[in-house]
């Protein structure tokens, strides 16, 4: 099967959206792309997390033309294929409809750096500008938002993040929604102290060596 052990990281991370609160239902999408074979598998679009075989992930050029699977890709192909032509750090999207960081997204305010946790995605999360889902304007207003950053929120829609791999496109997005959630509740009883810009180039690059490495 093409693009065999992509399809199942995407079929094994969906369900671990819906497993970890970060989805339901069917809201959301996620993509690898393969920078070698320069082909894109991304979720089908409107099919339960549980119910998705990996013969069902959608298998396109960068083009976005289907080349295999046997139900119709994600309708926010635009937004997954833009990051692939234009970024080369980032192999790998997940979108999704998490409630902290889309409750952020509704009132159009960014993510500043209220932990340092924030710093996995960049010295802030910007909150890019409303366009219609599944449209080429969305996908230019998030590519535009997320320079410099590995996340970025949708106006009014949800949250976006990028990675190397799905693994830390995963790892991001559990940690940004934490840091809106803190943003959220800190916000409700106080003003929270949020961390200097110099703290956060000291956080991203503490970032680096963090972990057992490769």
């Amino acid at each position: 099967m093409l693009m065999e052990k992509e399809r199942r990281l995407i079929v094994e991370f969906g369900r671990r959206l819906v497993t970890s609160g970060l989805t339901s239902g069917t809201g959301g999408n996620l993509s690898i792309y393969n920078r070698e074979e320069k082909l894109m598998a991304i979720s089908p679009s409107g099919i339960d997390y549980f119910d998705i075989e990996p013969e069902n992930v959608a298998v396109l050029n960068i083009e976005g033309e289907i080349i295999d699977g046997n139900k119709k890709p994600s309708s926010e192909v635009e937004l997954h294929r833009i990051f692939y032509e234009r970024r080369r750090d980032i192999d790998a999207i997940i979108h999704t409809h998490t409630i902290y960081a889309t409750t952020l997204a509704c009132l159009n305010w960014a993510l500043p750096p209220v932990h340092y946790m924030v710093a996995l995605a960049g010295k802030d999360v910007r909150c890019a500008p409303y366009a219609t889902f599944g449209t080429k304007e969305l996908a230019e207003n998030a590519f535009e938002a997320m320079k410099d950053r590995k996340a970025v929120l949708l106006a009014n829609h949800g949250l976006l993040t990028g990675g190397s791999s799905l693994e830390e496109a995963f790892n991001i997005t559990e940690q940004i929604e934490y840091c809106a959630e803190l943003y959220y509740r800190t916000k409700s009883i106080g003003e929270p102290v949020i961390l200097s810009q110099e703290e956060m180039d000291l956080m991203k690059e503490k970032f680096k060596t963090y972990g057992q490495g490769k």
